[in-house]
């Protein structure tokens, strides 16, 4: 049993080891000390909805995002309000952001460090204490609104890479 278990280990640090050691993660959303349980692909939107700023003026506020998780191409969760991020298998957990740094372009959302706040169900999620948002692409809303209460989504994709302690 335990090889069945160590192989899709092995080959999920062969695929995200290099990309890490290439590329370090900027100070802020790094998480030193932390092991990978899951990384996984986002293909979604960030939904904005058209609300009055502190100014009175109308803006674009973010609302929420919705996304599907995918795995070697195939869906295995949803990414939705909570943040939320659910497993195919029933665990979830719930972040809060802690720490951030820009994406690549002025049209990337950016990368994010969120602590796990609360977690339910019992599956590859739940010992999860860490969610990093990286190689964003997209997501940000531009332009003004016209109406309050109008919605409005900007396509985005993500690598959400899920640490836990150890």
């Amino acid at each position: 049993m335990s090889i069945k278990l160590a192989a899709p280990s092995l080959l999920l640090a062969a695929l995200i080891g290099p990309a890490f050691a290439a590329d370090p993660l900027p100070d802020a959303i790094a998480a030193p000390g932390e092991s990978v349980v899951l990384s996984v692909h986002a293909e979604g939107a960030q939904v904005y909805e058209c609300k009055a700023a502190a100014d009175g003026k109308l803006a674009w506020a973010f609302r929420e995002p919705i996304a599907t998780l995918l795995a070697e191409g195939k869906t295995i969760g949803r990414h939705y309000a909570g943040p939320s991020w659910e497993h195919a298998d029933g665990s979830a957990v719930v972040g809060k952001a802690i720490g951030n740094a820009p994406g690549a372009t002025a049209a990337d959302i950016p990368w994010l460090k969120l602590e796990v706040a609360s977690r339910r169900g019992s599956g590859v999620l739940t010992p999860v204490t860490t969610v990093q948002r990286i190689n964003t692409h997209g997501g940000k809303l531009e332009g003004s609104c016209e109406k309050a209460g109008e919605f409005k989504s900007a396509p985005y994709s993500a690598e959400y890479v899920f640490l836990k302690k150890g």
